[in-house]
């Protein structure tokens, strides 16, 4: 990767975002039987949203939040398959944390399919405690949060 800086897409990323977004979640198709939830995104409408944030020339990884009164939603962490095991993921949710922090809420919050296994190792080593586990249509879904402690990384 050339180019670390984490920045928000515009729409000429919108190919990119499906690509690695598709690329980070194949894997997971055959396990829960049905496309991951970020696959089906309507990718350009959370770029025009201001919703995705990448990494990368070309694109390597990104993420896709929104803000709601009291928490910053992580809807999505994808990081292309090529550039996994080289930092991309940690950066991704350390600039999250500091995205939540710049727009003074207390806590992240994020589900991730039950089936993802290594997810659920993975989240509670960056401080994520698990909330909940809930059936949402096809999905079985492990709820997180992260609290954040005001000037504490």
């Amino acid at each position: 990767m050339t180019d670390e800086t984490i920045r928000p897409a515009d729409a000429r990323d919108v190919p990119a975002v499906r690509a690695v977004t598709d690329a980070a979640y194949r894997p997971y198709l055959a396990a829960i039987g049905v496309a991951p939830a970020p696959m089906a995104a309507d990718h350009a409408a959370d770029v025009a949203a201001g919703r995705v944030f990448v990494t990368g020339a070309p694109v390597v990884g990104l993420v896709v939040v929104e803000a709601f009164p009291g928490h910053l939603f992580l809807e999505s962490v994808a990081v292309h398959p090529d550039a996994r095991g080289g930092g991309v993921g940690r950066r991704l949710l350390t600039f999250v944390e500091a995205r939540a922090r710049a727009l003074r809420l207390p806590e992240i919050r994020l589900y991730t399919n039950a089936l993802m296994r290594e997810n659920q190792r993975l989240y509670p080593r960056y401080g994520y405690e698990v909330v909940e586990r809930r059936v949402d249509g096809p999905y079985d879904r492990v709820h997180y949060r992260k609290r954040l402690l005001p000037g504490v990384s």
